[in-house]
């Protein structure tokens, strides 16, 4: 069966409903307030949701706002958010970042991506979910899983998540720019893992062409 874009991301979107929410969106259904989306974006790279929640909970307690960010130091940041990965990097980069604000954007969190992406520890990535979760925009993240599984699919063709958001931009449908990351990265993170991923029990296996993919192997399966 050919590959369908739009009727597997419909089916997707009512398959992840039950899963576990990727952290920033749990966030900003709790809270429509760009900065705490930003900060725990900024947490979140390369850091399991639970150990983002849990850092962000703490750190959002002696620093709701931008105010409080600013008047805590360096080394208390790096303890607050431990052990979110390469903490001390993400303290430093949230110690610059009030005064940042301050001198280029008034004090407000902007809302494009390429004013975002000149705040301290803030790439194209972070940008995009920044402006696609916080202020509703148009904008698509593309995380390893959305990179990864568009090019399982043969979607795209694309060797970095730079080259797969340019190709995005130009061939994704607008309405599932602002939704396609959290749909992609449940999926990869509870299905189509990056390895051994689960597909004796996707509800897409029929369409995806499987591209590069080697599936789990099942227990008690036929070695012929």
């Amino acid at each position: 069966m050919g590959f369908s874009l739009i009727e597997v991301l419909l089916i997707l979107s009512e398959e992840v409903a039950g899963y576990k929410v990727p952290i920033v969106d749990l966030i900003a259904v709790q809270t429509n307030d760009p900065y705490k989306i930003l900060v725990a974006t900024i947490l979140s790279a390369r850091t399991k949701d639970e150990t983002t929640a849990t850092a962000a909970a703490r750190l959002f307690t002696e620093a709701p706002d931008l105010v409080a960010l600013a008047g805590i130091s360096e080394e208390r940041l790096a303890k607050l958010i431990f052990p979110v990965g390469f903490y001390k990097n993400k303290a430093r980069f949230l110690a610059r970042l009030p005064g940042v604000l301050a001198r280029e954007f008034g004090n407000l969190i902007p809302d494009e991506v390429e004013a975002l992406t000149r705040l301290p520890g803030v790439g194209r990535k972070t940008a995009n979910l920044v402006v696609a979760v916080a202020f509703r925009k148009p904008a698509i993240c593309v995380d390893t899983h959305v990179h990864r599984i568009m090019n399982i699919w043969g979607y795209v063709t694309t060797k970095t998540p730079l080259e797969t958001e340019m190709a995005l931009r130009k061939k994704l449908p607008p309405e599932y720019w602002l939704t396609i990351n959290s749909t992609l990265v449940a999926f990869g993170q509870g299905i189509c893992k990056p390895m051994a991923p689960h597909c004796d029990r996707c509800v897409i296996v029929k369409y995806c062409p499987q591209i590069g993919v080697r599936p789990r192997k099942v227990p008690g399966a036929s070695k012929k």
